[in-house]
């Protein structure tokens, strides 16, 4: 079986054994892997520091039939220690690699990894709010994986908007005569921090009140709860700390 080489984000680990663990990559040409890292919870390991949660690494790998194996391991990001000592920061990068995990079930590509990658730089580097850096990762992968969510024309019926009525179930702002009973209204400043959360315009998304922030967090979490089938647990620590 051959070898290959890529460049890798760490998505999550399991211990297995008493020095070995599994751990679930993003990378950036062979899409999602599953790997073991043998001895790497030895203080002797060699490189088992560069492969902890939110790490960037270039790896190199041998194809196994159902799990491959690290050989090889060199840093590209030490993005985790900037994280792991803020809670905010924290409970945001565990919620976009879990979203990330979710997303690229099938093929990944390219664009989902930089994504990714850019997320945690700037999480660890405390550039911009913690949620709202979560919020612009979580619309724009699932742009990516086809789950654009309508943000001017009516996503049901195509009228054009903007719209006042956000429906996550019909694929976002919805004009009156398709929001069904009980729709969550949307404020025009709230619509436009979600526009900008899309299209990575940190000017207006820094400058939001809290309570426009809040309101599009809310939006974007029941968006992506309901298209990815199955909760992303991590959000509920955030909502929690909100």
């Amino acid at each position: 079986m051959p070898t290959y080489r890529d460049e890798v984000v760490v998505l999550r680990t399991h211990k297995l054994g008493e020095a070995d663990r599994i751990l679930t990559l993003l990378s950036r040409r062979h899409g999602k892997v599953r790997a073991v890292a043998k001895g790497v919870r030895r203080t002797s390991s060699r490189f088992g520091a560069r492969l902890e949660p939110f790490m960037v690494a270039d790896v190199q790998l041998y194809a196994g039939r159902s799990l491959d194996i690290v050989q090889q391991a060199e840093s590209l990001g030490s993005y985790g220690a900037g994280i792991v000592t803020h809670y905010d920061r924290y409970t945001a990068a565990h919620a976009m690699v879990e979203a990330a995990d979710r997303l690229n079930e099938a093929e990944a590509t390219p664009q989902q990894y930089l994504l990714l990658i850019g997320g945690l730089r700037s999480l660890s580097r405390g550039e911009h709010a913690s949620r709202s850096v979560l919020d612009s990762y979580l619309l724009r992968a699932m742009s990516l994986s086809g789950w654009a969510p309508g943000l001017h024309d009516c996503a049901r019926c195509g009228r054009p908007g903007p719209h006042e009525w956000f429906v996550a179930q019909l694929g976002g702002t919805v004009c009156g005569e398709c929001a069904p009973a009980g729709s969550a209204r949307l404020h025009p400043d709230t619509g436009g921090l979600l526009r900008a959360l899309v299209a990575g315009e940190w000017d207006v998304v820094d400058s939001a009140t809290p309570e426009t922030t809040g309101a599009a967090s809310g939006l974007v979490a029941a968006y992506a709860q309901w298209h990815l089938e199955r909760g992303i647990r991590s959000l509920s620590h955030l909502e929690g700390a909100r």
